[in-house]
Formats: C-alpha cells, structure tokens, sequence
C-alpha cells in the first residue's frame, strides 16, 4: 500500500499529537476526506477523515462515523485503489 505522506494531528480534547500515514484523499459534496492509517503497513487499520475547518488557516478533521457518509466515501476510496480491501 503506497503513502502520500506523514501527517501529525493535534486531538482537541486533550493536546495528544498522533501521527497518521496518509493514503489517499478524495473531495465529495464540497468536502475533503483523506484515508489514513498509523502504520506502513498492508493491513493497516484505516479511519476516513473529514475535513471540518470551514474557513480557519488550520486544517480541522473528524473521523466518519456515519453509516451512510462512511459508505459513500469508502466506495470511492475502493475504487480508487482497487487492489486493496478497506476494513474500516
């Protein structure tokens, strides 16, 4: 599974940095998702990312956890790299 690149996020409830691995980032609806993982890894666990900042300088994102948008995206993510299985 190829990366893009390697991204810190900052949790807002309790200032923990975690380090992501960005696989792949799609735009639906006016709204950007990125596919990350915490490792390099083909089997890697992955979390959709929604981006939420609206107009501030600093990128905001959540994690999908509504059924239906998680679906929407996923299927795009799955087609885009169709040689791997997303387990979200």
């Amino acid at each position: 599974m190829e990366k893009q690149g390697k991204v810190v996020f900052t949790l807002t409830d309790t200032n923990e940095k975690v380090e992501f691995y960005v696989v792949e980032q799609t735009r639906l609806g006016n709204i950007n998702y990125i596919l990350v993982t915490k490792t390099q890894e083909d089997e890697a666990e992955a979390y959709i990312l929604k981006e939420i900042s609206g107009d501030v300088t600093e990128a905001l994102y959540d994690i999908v956890v509504e059924d239906v948008e998680l679906e929407a995206v996923s299927k795009i993510f799955s087609e885009i790299l169709e040689d791997i299985d997303l387990e979200l």
